[in-house]
């Protein structure tokens, strides 16, 4: 059975005051950074750590969402996605009411950002890490959900039955709902194995390192199923993606770090 969404499906809005709008993705933005903090405020590595309620706030709501997640995800989009628009227009930066946020932008600008973060608070940059990797998934698997609900970032086209047809395709042709493969894998499944290794292990960088490689790899096969960027297409072998490319030096990076921290065999706790 082939689903064809209606036009709610189309940047939609929660609350409308005349020319003022507060859209779906925006709120799943703002409840995943709530959870993140609810979760991160009472995680064991935050209070071995010895972080106050409002230096957790101050490390997720501005450090990590704002500075990390919002800039360093726009910047991340221009320079992967929109290097020509950039170099032509490079006050197109700000245009962020036109959309684009990139994952890998963003989660540079997350590790920046906490990096500046750990010095101000003279921090072990990794021993905070593992909790934040703990708590990502919770924001990525929400934020999905805003994409589906935006009916943007689309799977490629297919003839199963659980098809979507979404009204912001010009194709208008069944699609895979990738945004909701994407909210399961880098969701659920993500957090449940970062769970088992947090479980498994107690040696420091272990976790980040695991989110480094796990979340590379979840990505990488679910991109399968995700159409590519229209102005960008397939970069490799004609069904290599930009987001496949980006997740290999997360990947190597984790690895590295797995090894890295074997090797110190520092324990978290």
């Amino acid at each position: 059975m082939i689903f064809e969404l209606p036009e709610f499906f189309n940047n939609p809005s929660l609350i409308s005051f005349g020319s003022i709008k507060i859209q779906y993705y925006a709120v799943t933005w703002l409840l995943s950074a709530l959870l993140i903090y609810l979760f991160l405020k009472n995680n064991k590595i935050i209070l071995s750590i010895g972080l106050s309620s409002e230096k957790v706030n101050d490390m997720v709501f501005l450090y990590g969402l704002f500075f990390g997640a919002m800039c360093g995800g726009r910047v991340g989009y221009m320079i992967f996605y929109g290097t020509d628009q950039l170099i032509n227009n490079p006050i197109s930066l700000f245009y962020i009411w036109q959309g684009g946020l990139s994952f890998h932008g963003g989660l540079i600008g997350v590790i920046v950002s906490l990096i500046i973060f750990c010095k101000r608070n003279e921090i072990d940059f990794f021993w905070l890490m593992d909790a934040i990797a703990m708590a990502m998934p919770i924001g990525l698997g929400l934020v999905r959900i805003g994409n589906f609900l935006n009916g943007e970032l689309y799977g490629r086209a297919t003839n199963q039955a659980w098809g979507f047809i979404f009204p912001t395709d010009p194709f208008g042709v069944a699609r895979h709902p990738s945004q909701l493969y994407e909210s399961f894998g880098e969701g659920i499944i993500l957090f449940l194995m970062l769970y088992i290794v947090s479980k498994l292990t107690s040696v420091k960088g272990s976790i980040c390192s695991s989110f480094l490689i796990f979340y590379g790899a979840i990505r990488f096969i679910i991109e399968f199923y995700r159409q590519p960027d229209a102005h960008i297409g397939y970069v490799a072998f004609d069904s290599i993606s930009m987001g496949q490319v980006l997740c290999i030096p997360m990947i190597i990076a984790g690895v590295i770090i797995l090894i890295y921290s074997r090797k110190k065999n520092e324990s978290i706790y």
